[in-house]
Order: C-alpha cells, then structure tokens, then sequence
C-alpha cells in the first residue's frame, strides 16, 4: 500500500494540533515520514502522554517508607511488606473500548492490568474492579453490563486469578460511556524486582508472546476523543484478547525475572511496540533500533505504520543480559511462546525503525516520553453554571413521602445499594484458595501464603459526592477506601487511581479534575497513604451525557496477622452492637435523595481527615485487642442500610437486631443520612467497658445501639422487616432485572 502524504491535514486527523505538528517538524527538521507520524501521534495522545494532566498529578503525594519505586517509575506501584516482600498494584480504565465492544473491552482491560504487574517480577494474587453503567431500564446499558461482567470473568477465571472485590453503580450519565476501571495487586520477593530500562549498549531485544496483527491500531488516540455515532465504526481499535497465551506469558515473565536473564522487560500495551521501546530508550538515555523484517506477524502486508501502532494483546518487549541469549530463548520454548530477535541497544538516544531495508523512523526518544520531551499542558478552569443552583438546593426541606418502612425499602431496594452477588458469582474469586474475605464486604481479604500476613484491597468512589463538590468528594473517595479496608482489620498504607472525567478542554470539566486532585492530595496527606501510580482517563462523554467525574480509589491495606482479619456482618448473637461516629443532617448526594425525590442536589456530607484518621486508629486498635467482632463502615444510604447488611452479608447464617438510636433528628435523617466517619461495630459482650474506654480516651463518638439476634431488622420501632424479606430484595433484585427482557 502507498503511504499517504504527511501534511497538516493528516496530523489533525491523526489528533494532532497544528502547534504539535509545527514541534514535531522542529523536532526532525524535516517532514516526518508517515510511520513517525503515527508515533507521535499515539505517545502525544492523552492516554499515554498525560499531557493535559501530569501537571496535576505531580501534586500528589508520592512519598513513603514502604515504597520501593516512585510513583510512574515503573509498570506499577510498589509497597515493601516486611520478610523481602513487595506489593505491586495499578488500576486502569478500558472505558472508551468496553463501550464500543463490551466483551472483548473489559477481558483486554483486565490483560492488561495483570501485564503490568507481572512484568515487574510480582505474581498476581487478586484482580479487582469498578464499573459505572446507565440504568437498567435501558437494554443497551443491559447488554454493555453484561458484556463488561462476561468479559472480566472469562478472563480472569481462564488465566487463574481470582477476582475479588469492585463496585457497580448505575446513573444515567454513564449512558454512553460505560466506566471498566481494572485493578491487579501482586505479590514479589525483593530482590527479584524487574524493572523496564535498558543498560547495556549493543544488548539483544526480543518481543515475546502473541503475534502482532491489527487489532487495536489507534487503541491510544480512540481512547483520547469523545465517543460519538462513528465510534461503532472503530471496533478494529478494540483490542482483542488470549488469557491461555497470557498464561504461557505470566510464567515464562517470572521465570525469566527469576533466573537473571533480563536487563530490563515492559509490556506492549497502550500504542503497543512503540510505546514500550520508547518508554524504556527515554527512561535509560539509550538508543532502540528494531528491523520489523524479523518481528513475528499474523496478517500480511502489514506496513511499518501498522506494525508499530498496533495493540494486539499478550506481548512482551523484553532486554536480555548480553550472553544469555541461549538461556533467554530456552525458557520462551519451554513455556511454548513465540519470541523473534528484533533489534539492539544503541547509544543513539533515538527509537529507530527499520523495514525492508529502509530506515522508515529515527526520532529522539525524550521527545516520546511523558514529563519530558512530550506536551504538557495546564488547561482553563471555570465552575460550572450549574454549580451554585445545584448546591443550593435545601435539604432540610426534605420530608418522608411514604411510610418509614417503604421508603427504606425503595431505597435497599436501589440497583446501587443491592448485593452485585449476580456479578461476583461470575467470577472464580476462590481459585488460588488465598482468599479470606471475597467479594460482598467493606473490603476483600487475601492472605499471602507462607507469612501470617494478608493484603486488603477496595475500589470506591462516590461519584455524586465528586459532582456536587468535587474537592470534597475525592476527599470522601480516599477516605472511604481507607474506612473499608479498616473494617476488614487492615491498616490502610497506599492508594493507586483512576481518574475518570470528560473533555479536558472544556473549562469545568479541568475544573472537576483539577479540585479532584486537591481534595485527593489532602486526603492521602492525612491518612498516611501515599499516591503509587494510576491513570487518567479524559473524554468519557457523547453527544447526549457526560460521566460524574469519577476519580476511583484503589486502597492497599496490610493485615500483619491474619488473626485480625474481620468480616463486615454480624457473626453470633447476644454481640453487642455500637455505632461509631456523629450522624447529621446530611442528604446531600444521597441514595435516599436520589431514590424518592429523583434529585442529585444539594451539598455532600462534610469530612474532617483528622477525625476519620482517628477513628480509623482506634477500630484498628480495637481489632487488634480481640474486641471486635465485626466491623462494617457506614456510607450509601445510610445508618438503615449498613445496619440490614449487618444482618443478611453472612446469608448462610442472618442475625437481627432491635435498634435503638438515639438522635434529635428526623426519623428519615437518622436512617437515610451519608455522614462520615461512621461504622457499625459488633463487639464480644465482655468487652464493653474495654472497647467504650477506648473510644473514651480518643475522643470518639460512639453508641451502644442494641444486641444482635432474632430474625428482624427493627430500627426504633419505626419499622420491622423480616430478615427473609431483606434477603429476598437483597439478593434476587439485579437477577430479575438482568433475566427479564
């Protein structure tokens, strides 16, 4: 095939601006040839350039004894555990190719984020999710929720690791562009830790895994534009996933890493091999030279422009030590991958491509990379119009329409509060017989075999909170994270992100993202939880919607001795049950809101870091003492709804309770109120006058709200509902909705 003509025109319509092309011809000081132009391209789109965000991520805290790497270093954030362990997490989006095609979006998504973590030499141990979906009532949005849900087990069930935690919410602005965050936590020795650079001049480079074809070509640049009626059109931007080959990859990656063959190794993700090779050449200050001749394909005629830019799935660029080629290779043929010698370290500083004998690309590599030679933009911010009038709104006019029983039933009965049991059941979260708490708690347990230790992990964000006040709900987002991996014994030590927003040249959407960062920052500064790394996902919106800015959080928390591990629902009765924390009037953002007036309006719950900082000290310090025997934090729908998931999370066995809540509140505010900082605490009777000493001496609001038992939920006698009935809407809503046509 010719290759068009390289001007002004096809750099727009590569997604280019007429400044960045106007750089790049300085850059060369020529024309570039039709392959740079599609370098440039897809390293200066959004999705792997952070062009329009890495100014406001640099802001972030990123610093801390546990960690081993700095924040973007390397493939994935690195906590050190004690007894030479590491933990390697990193959350990222597939939003913009789950909505398109839902399947193969979500499984490619969920590939992805284990390459990340694998390639750094750290055995994946649990895979996590957040997902944001239209309503129901919508069978598009039935058939993307499907799909997403399919996709991500399927993937994860073949390659043998267990999904273990996420969250699904359902609003209407996630209409068009469905949110499929993924999230991977691993486990590695210290000092078996990869890293992607290259050191040695003259050092063999080889790609493993899949062969490369052409799926996904300009995965990077779709996922950096709005998504509009031509999108259908770009299914071949959708990458398309093997989890048996990733499989072969994972051990053979290890093994490799384990036997000291490498210099260096990155996967082939987002733009693929050009990525990869100039990540790792700008990082090292050394060249990269490929002959694409040698590269094993799976389409003919592809043209160097393809090649680099492709995503095909389940590859690896990978730096041997000089001398261990044999060794390099023996491995890859024991694990059955295929693996081609595609070039050399060079000390030219430049990538450099070859084909046919012609050199088709030689670009410096620092002008590819993010942070340096790249774009970097910071973009205008104004508040939105809305803003004000949306704050405004009073909730203190907020009367009951209903009888007390109805309306807390409307609200359990929300698509966002019921158990995603539907989901969860799709994924083998038990393979691997690590995991100690699986999906349906505050936050997933998994132990690490050969230790008395356990990691717990969370993604959470509520993304109303963010909407109506967007530094204040990225505070709640950090600090809710931090609350349910406490519920489950663990101290929280780190977070990774995924930062889900609209157009960034649309003023109040840089202005959601850049408060967002803020309130993020503050946060993570108070609770002692350092930023690792994560991702930016920008042009989440249509024609029709625009997502809540959704900035998700995925916490890390370290259980040192699986002894504390706690669950979230009440165990025995005759326990004694305390609630935590201050309820005020604060509807704002609420589930209640939204479920019987139909409203997101108003102000979100305030939070107080150093308050929430302290009460999560002291839950941990009550854990740690043999006190508690449950712990379940409190936040969508309220003290009403926390207290019925009490009783029915352990459906096997559910445990009533007779509460008496003692409050100068209205009734629908004491039940339906989002305040922070709050949890329901079940506690060994004999412990009483132990535990209230404790939350005495740290100043924290607590009290006694009955004991478990019986087989009703009764909240001051203002309604008394059968555990069966709870169970019924609990667990049989999302199945009906996704059975019915």
């Amino acid at each position: 095939m010719n290759e068009p003509v390289v001007n002004l025109e096809l750099a727009i319509e590569h997604g280019l601006s007429e400044e960045e092309y106007d750089k790049i011809l300085k850059i060369l000081n020529r024309t570039p040839t039709y392959t740079e132009l599609g370098i440039f391209s897809v390293m200066w789109s959004e999705h792997c350039s952070y062009k329009n965000s890495l100014l406001q991520l640099k802001t972030l805290p990123k610093e801390g004894k546990q960690l081993l790497v700095e924040a973007g270093e390397e493939n994935a954030g690195l906590i050190d555990i004690g007894d030479n362990l590491a933990v390697a997490f990193k959350i990222e989006s597939h939003n913009h190719p789950s909505a398109v095609e839902p399947y193969q979006g979500a499984a490619t998504g969920v590939g992805g984020i284990m390459r990340d973590i694998f390639t750094m030499g750290a055995r994946p141990i649990a895979a996590l999710n957040s997902l944001r979906f239209g309503e129901l009532d919508n069978n598009r949005n039935k058939y993307l929720f499907d799909g997403v849900v399919k996709g991500i087990g399927d993937y994860g069930n073949c390659l043998g690791i267990p999904t273990v935690a996420g969250e699904v919410y359902f609003e209407d602005c996630y209409t068009d562009n469905c949110l499929v965050n993924a999230m991977t936590v691993g486990v590695a020795n210290k000092d078996r830790i990869a890293k992607a650079t290259v050191k040695t001049v003259g050092a063999s480079i080889y790609a493993i895994g899949s062969a490369t074809g052409r799926d996904g070509i300009h995965g990077a640049t779709f996922a950096s534009e709005e998504l509009s009626e031509e999108s259908e059109e770009k299914r071949s931007s959708v990458q398309v996933g093997d989890p048996f080959t990733e499989k072969l990859l994972l051990e053979a990656t290890l093994e490799l890493i384990k036997e000291d063959v490498l210099e260096g190794i990155q996967d082939m993700g987002a733009a693929g091999l050009t990525s990869s090779s100039a990540e790792m050449s700008a990082k090292s200050g050394l060249g990269i030279e490929f002959n694409l001749d040698k590269l094993h394909l799976r389409e003919e005629n592809m043209i160097p422009y393809e090649i680099m830019l492709s995503e095909s799935q389940e590859r690896m660029l990978a730096i041997c030590k000089p001398g261990k080629e044999s060794e390099f290779e023996i491995v890859c043929k024991k694990w059955d991958l295929d693996f081609a010698l595609i070039g050399r370290v060079t000390d030219s500083k430049n990538l450099t491509i070859n084909f046919k004998g012609k050199t088709v690309a030689d670009i410096p590599s620092y002008y590819l990379s993010a942070g340096d030679g790249a774009p970097v933009y910071k973009r205008e911010v104004k508040v939105p119009d809305y803003q004000n009038d949306l704050n405004s709104f009073d909730t203190n006019n907020i009367r009951s329409k209903e009888s007390t029983e109805k309306e807390f039933l409307k609200v359990f009965s929300s698509t966002n509060i019921v158990s995603k049991q539907w989901v969860y059941h799709q994924y083998d979260y038990m393979v691997r017989t690590n995991t100690v708490i699986g999906p349906g708690s505050d936050a997933a347990v998994v132990r690490i075999k050969g230790t008395n230790k356990a990691i717990s992990m969370k993604t959470d964000c509520n993304a109303r909170y963010v909407y109506l006040d967007p530094r204040t709900g990225a505070k709640i987002a950090v600090a809710e994270a931090a609350r349910n991996v406490v519920c489950s014994g663990a101290k929280p030590i780190a977070v990774t992100n995924c930062l889900n927003f609209g157009n960034p040249y649309k003023p109040d959407i840089y202005w959601q993202f850049s408060e967002s960062i803020v309130g993020m920052g503050e946060a993570c500064r108070v609770l002692q939880t350092p930023v690792t790394g994560g991702n930016v996902s920008f042009y989440n919106e249509s024609d029709k919607w625009r997502v809540y800015p959704t900035p998700v959080i995925g916490m890390i928390g370290l259980i040192e001795d699986i002894k504390n591990v706690t669950p979230s629902g009440f165990q025995n009765i005759g326990d004694l049950v305390y609630l935590i924390g201050e309820t005020k009037n604060e509807l704002g953002g609420s589930e209640y809101l939204k479920v019987i007036y139909d409203k997101v309006a108003g102000m979100p719950p305030e939070i107080d870091l150093e308050i929430e900082k302290s009460t999560n000290e002291t839950i941990l310090n009550a854990i740690k003492s043999g006190y508690v025997v449950s712990a379940h934090d409190v936040s969508d729908g309220g003290l009403s709804i926390a207290l019925a998931e009490c009783c029915i999370i352990n459906k096997s066995n559910p445990i009533g309770i007779e509460a008496k809540i003692s409050s100068e509140l209205k009734e629908h505010q004491v039940l339906f109120s989002e305040s922070q900082s709050r949890f329901v605490i079940s506690i060994k009777p004999n412990f009483k006058s132990d535990f209230e000493s404790l939350c005495n001496s740290n100043n924290i609001i607590f009290q006694s709200i009955g004991e478990t038992g019986g087989n009703e939920l009764n909240i001051n006698d203002l309604f008394n509902i059968s555990l069966s009935k709870l169970i019924d809407v609990y667990y049989n809503t999302l199945p009906e909705i996704m059975n019915s046509k």
